[in-house]
């Protein structure tokens, strides 16, 4: 379109990391209505946005070598931007034509991820989350939902590492709760959604409700897919995950349970956390590199969960 103002928006490869910063993005789309986007992202993170309005290209970089970034370079130098936005801190902006560039930042102590991306762009206010789901992507999603009744309650198990890993039972006996005839869902559904690698955690947690208000996902969405999912949902309940930043980037109230993790960095935001004993310091004490076979998450008890999520829900009804 002659006379555009493009924007090239270089995503994270990191796909829970692109969802903290997409607020950012959607500000962007909503304050300039007549700006084209090329999205740049990794083979995990470029699907996130392929339902960006006035998507105009979604360019897939499979690795960040010296090559990639010259592959790069070369599909997008012809065009004269009118802002680059690069969120991985390279020097790409430096031999492109354009009139604006917003950068990587380096985090302010106590910073979360969000404000970080906000600042990178240099707004003044911090807008949250968002990940944009067309009209297909929503049909393709209630083809799998079955028609029914009542508030559904959405849970994500699912983490990259068993030290973040809240014992499924737990979360059984949370949703249950919640579901239960003197429950603030009763007669809802429980929705479950992750990979298909979370099918022992999902197994244990539909035994929550009675087997025709279960609706269960696990393995059956793309990520994309799962924030048009999760938006139907009255709570999602997770733990430190991408599925957790789905469901903030979907508008749904989040709670989730966090122990060897920075929430400060990463809770759900506008969310709650809920905290094991242990500070992230006392974690690391234990495991210097946050990276051992440990259950890290056994000091959290159900019933503290279960008071934030009534919290919660009594407070955004």
């Amino acid at each position: 379109m002659p006379g555009a103002y493009r924007i090239l928006y270089v995503a994270e490869a990191d796909p829970e990391a692109a969802v903290l910063s997409s607020g950012a993005l959607a500000y962007l789309v909503e304050a300039m209505p007549r700006a084209r986007f090329t999205v740049v992202g990794s083979p995990d993170s470029a699907p996130l946005f392929a339902d960006l309005p006035r998507l105009e290209r979604l360019i897939v970089m499979d690795a960040e070598g010296a090559g990639d970034w010259f592959a790069l370079w070369q599909q997008v130098r012809a065009v004269d931007w009118g802002l680059v936005v690069d969120l991985r801190g390279s020097t790409l902006w430096k031999r492109l034509k354009r009139q604006k560039r917003a950068l990587k930042v380096t985090p302010n102590p106590g910073e979360h991820a969000v404000q970080a991306a906000a600042r990178a762009v240099q707004f003044d206010e911090t807008p949250p989350p968002r990940l944009y789901t067309s009209d297909e992507t929503e049909a393709q999603v209630a083809e799998l939902i079955p028609p029914g009744d009542g508030p559904i309650l959405a849970v994500g198990p699912g983490v990259d590492w068993m030290g973040k890993r809240w014992p499924a039972e737990r979360f059984a006996k949370v949703a249950g709760a919640l579901l239960a005839d003197d429950g603030p869902l009763a007669g809802g559904r429980l929705m479950i959604v992750g990979d298909e690698t979370d099918r022992d955690e999902a197994h244990t947690i539909r035994l929550a409700a009675p087997r025709k208000r279960v609706i269960e996902l696990q393995g059956k969405l793309t990520p994309l897919q799962t924030v048009a999912a999760v938006r139907r949902a009255r709570l999602f309940l997770g733990a430190d995950s991408l599925w957790t930043q789905l469901a903030v980037a979907s508008g749904v109230p989040v709670l989730a349970v966090f122990g060897p993790s920075d929430d400060a960095w990463k809770g759900p935001w506008g969310g709650v956390t809920v905290r094991g004993d242990r500070t992230l310091d006392e974690y690391r004490a234990l495991d210097p590199k946050l990276n051992q076979a440990l259950q890290h998450m056994s000091d959290l008890q159900a019933d503290r969960v279960l008071k934030a999520a009534k919290t919660l829900l009594a407070k955004t009804n």
